[in-house]
């Protein structure tokens, strides 16, 4: 197929994808709504740095004001939080048999379907690590798991095709008929890289700490159970499984896995999330409320209280209101949060 895969979005996740395809061959068009950004694509070229791989790829791109035609392949890469303004933009060039493929964070994909209809809707789990460091400038900190698959489970062509296009950047890439649970398992891992963004330290040193650990298990097990009650079977990365934290699992092998997360990211690049770089380098809102904030609303729907969650959502809006420091003095609400709530259990 000559006509190019339209990316939504050109920071940390589809810039990085971007790249790949067009270093490979692949017609690809990026639209971002940053000028600088946009102009720095399609003339000097994008840069990815970072351990895995460096070089320089001139990747085609415009504003979403410029951009002309309709597209059969859409990957929808903006924040969580962007997702609603980008589907009302993207809406008019996405071709009636096309497809949205959500290459985000969270569960945007319910929201895509809403918009533009579960057949034109497909999902993705991405878990490497990346980072938009300026116009024209990612850093690609380490590799991770690329997963696709029809919302609805069933194998398809078009899924297929995907798949061989992500293997062009992830080797290792899967095509799968339960994307839900992956990126339901996600989820566990998502909540506590927002619980490690309440404080400057790096995400391997508060994986590493004794005295955080009961943030860590509460977190993961809110999830689990939210996931478990609404009948998702979840689903797991590297050694990352978050079936460990579903409700009647024993404590150890729970504790093991906080243990591999510790290891795991002091192997990488990129020290800090996503969200911490959010709150104190770009001093912006985070993604919290589409991210974690829904895992709550969707507990309550099926009567699972998710004390924990909620919580820390609320010390995100506190940093990005001003309220609270990014501390451990901040961290400490939540450590005490989940002791009293595992107490009381």
């Amino acid at each position: 197929m000559s006509e190019p895969i339209l990316i939504w979005g050109s920071g940390a996740i589809g810039g990085t994808l971007g790249a790949y395809w067009a270093r490979a061959g692949i017609p690809v068009l990026m639209v971002d709504i940053v000028a600088e950004h946009v102009e720095a694509c399609r003339t000097s070229g994008l840069s990815i740095t970072g351990p895995v791989e460096q070089f320089r790829q001139v990747v085609p791109a415009v504003t979403p004001e410029e951009l002309t035609g309709r597209y059969q392949r859409i990957v929808l890469a903006v924040k969580a939080g962007a997702t609603d303004a980008a589907l009302a933009a993207l809406a008019p060039h996405l071709a009636e048999d096309g497809f949205v493929l959500s290459a985000q964070n969270g569960l945007n994909e319910l929201a895509i379907a809403r918009a533009v209809g579960e057949r034109r809707t497909m999902g993705c789990f991405v878990n490497f690590g990346a980072d938009w460091l300026g116009p024209g400038e990612i850093l690609y900190g380490n590799r991770g798991a690329v997963v696709v698959g029809e919302i609805d489970g069933s194998r398809s062509g078009r899924a297929a095709e995907m798949h061989r296009l992500l293997k062009l950047f992830e080797p290792d890439a899967i095509l799968t008929d339960n994307i839900f649970g992956y990126l339901w398992g996600k989820l566990a891992y998502g909540a506590m890289l927002f619980g490690t963004a309440l404080t400057d330290d790096s995400m391997a040193a508060n994986f590493a700490d004794s005295e955080r650990l009961p943030v860590w298990l509460a977190l993961g097990r809110e999830v689990a159970a939210v996931a478990a009650k609404r009948g998702v079977a979840c689903l797991g990365f590297g050694a990352f499984d978050p079936k460990v934290f579903a409700p009647g699992k024993p404590e150890g092998p729970q504790i093991e896995t906080i243990r591999w997360l510790a290891h795991y990211t002091s192997q990488t690049a990129k020290t800090h999330s996503g969200i911490w770089r959010d709150l104190a380098v770009r001093k912006r809102k985070t993604e919290v409320d589409p991210q974690i904030g829904i895992i709550a609303v969707l507990g309550r729907e099926v009567g699972v209280p998710t004390p924990a969650l909620e919580t820390l959502v609320t010390l995100i809006h506190d940093i990005e209101e001003g309220r609270r420091p990014m501390a451990f003095e901040t961290l400490k609400v939540l450590i005490d949060r989940c002791r009293s709530v595992s107490t009381t259990a």
